[in-house]
């Protein structure tokens, strides 16, 4: 895809690439350069919650459990 910078140095992320990287309005975005390529990076704004439901359906429980396992051998029950 390409877009172009506009006399103000805007540039437009195209609603596919938003939609995928959940960009919305006041995103921030950072920006890497990496030999003659720039990078654009979203930087979300609550870190957990961006990762809520990412993981193996389960997850959590199951470490709960051992977590819970782990501080009864800990206490000697």
């Amino acid at each position: 895809m390409r877009t172009k910078v506009t006399k103000r140095g805007q540039v437009e992320v195209p609603p596919e690439i938003r939609k995928k990287l959940h960009i919305r309005a006041n995103t921030t975005l950072e920006w890497a350069i990496e030999g003659n390529t720039a990078r654009i990076i979203p930087i979300v704004d609550d870190a957990i919650d961006a990762f809520r439901g990412s993981g193996p359906k389960g997850q959590v429980r199951r470490l709960l459990k051992e977590r819970r396992q782990d501080r009864h051998r800990e206490n000697g029950r």
